[in-house]
């Protein structure tokens, strides 16, 4: 007992000051983040969109990628399933934006156990500019997207530029427990991990820009072929091969679908056994992050010393600036504060999900079950 008592009154101190830096690092990304740079920079770009299936809020976030203010661009979709219930939406997209140059491609093999790298692969010829940018099917983007993405490839020492996301919650309780911790905790953390490492070294499926040069110099597509976590690790690779990762000035919106709690988990838990086999020391030092529930714990064990009730209250003070910061100093959003009275609970979940994480390998994608091995997905 005596040592649990000594871990959790550590663990909350070393919380606080996780949300403290965390914090700071928000604060200082902020006035960068409003920077509206435009040099002039515009070469044209490839943009490399993989689909499967129906995503929530599809027509708008594929639309949007056609209405961008930039000189030349052309999108490619591409889909594994010729049956694909994403088809009418592409097919509407296209006759809209007749002026667009938009592909359709059909991509029968496949070369992996990640579809999307799969089909990433047989897109990748059909594609006709040296800047490339793929992001996930289900974001939906501002006007000035491609000019601030693109401007950061201006400097030749950047190899990827990738991007932040806010999560628009539906109305399920899992769907806002999302939206919460990408608020309060996802972005938070890519902003520390930005900091303490002088840089990011993987990338956010949100948004992948980089050239073909940058490309070959990771090696390609193909060796990510079976990985989980594809955007992280071609981040890694160009990071190795001696190019920096950049974080663009803008943010876009991840639609998140109508989560059940149970299905909230099971994402969270998808993503946690990702993160743990891409980075198993950082991923393991998140233990000390969970100021809330360390704080909770230490209650429990000290629940007449006033010094524990400070703690607490410091943790939950802590915890809702960052998420507060977030809010306002990236997102420029007020959503996140709808359902602000989850974040305890939140956070409980997701140290459940970090011990969770630990006691298999197995992880559910786009409905299939997946064995996870060395980061590489293996069918059940």
């Amino acid at each position: 007992m005596r040592i649990l008592a000594i871990i959790s009154v550590l663990g909350t101190i070393c919380g606080i000051f996780y949300c403290l830096f965390s914090l700071l690092c928000v604060v200082l990304f902020g006035p960068r983040n409003r920077e509206k740079m435009d040099t002039g920079f515009a070469p044209p770009v490839s943009i490399l969109k993989p689909l499967c299936g129906m995503d929530p809020h599809a027509y708008a976030s594929l639309r949007s990628h056609c209405t961008q203010d930039y000189p030349a661009f052309e999108i490619i979709f591409g889909v594994a399933d010729p049956n694909d219930e994403i088809l009418p939406t592409v097919e509407r997209v296209m006759t809209e934006f007749p002026a667009v140059p938009i592909k359709l491609v059909r991509c029968p093999q496949q070369l992996g156990t990640n579809l999307k790298i799969s089909n990433l692969v047989q897109m990748l010829p059909h594609a006709r500019h040296e800047l490339l940018l793929i992001n996930d099917s289900d974001i939906e983007v501002p006007d000035d997207y491609l000019r601030q993405v693109v401007e950061r490839l201006k400097d030749r020492s950047v190899g990827m530029v990738t991007c932040l996301y806010r999560g628009i919650a539906a109305g399920s309780i899992g769907s806002k427990l999302e939206a919460l911790g990408i608020s309060s905790d996802f972005v938070p953390g890519v902003l520390t991990a930005n900091r303490l490492d002088g840089g990011l070294r993987f990338g956010l499926g949100s948004t992948l820009a980089f050239s073909r040069t940058s490309l070959d110099a990771a090696g390609g597509f193909s060796p990510l072929a079976d990985y989980l976590a594809d955007d992280y690790q071609l981040g890694y690779r160009i990071s190795k091969a001696g190019l920096r990762v950049e974080l663009a000035d803008c943010v876009v919106d991840h639609y998140l679908p109508e989560y059940s709690f149970g299905e909230f988990v099971q994402h969270q838990l998808r993503w946690a056994r990702a993160i743990r086999t891409s980075r198993p020391g950082g991923y393991l030092g998140l233990i000390f992050t969970f100021a809330i529930p360390w704080s909770l714990l230490a209650i429990t064990l000290f629940p007449s010393a006033t010094w524990v009730w400070v703690l607490l209250a410091s943790a939950l003070i802590l915890r809702y600036a960052v998420m507060l910061a977030t809010a306002v100093y990236i997102f420029r959003d007020s959503r996140p504060f709808r359902y602000f009275w989850l974040l305890p609970f939140r956070d409980i979940v997701a140290l459940a999900v970090w011990i969770l994480c630990y006691a298999g390998r197995q992880v559910v994608w786009r409905g299939k079950r997946f064995v996870l091995v060395n980061g590489k997905l293996r069918a059940v």
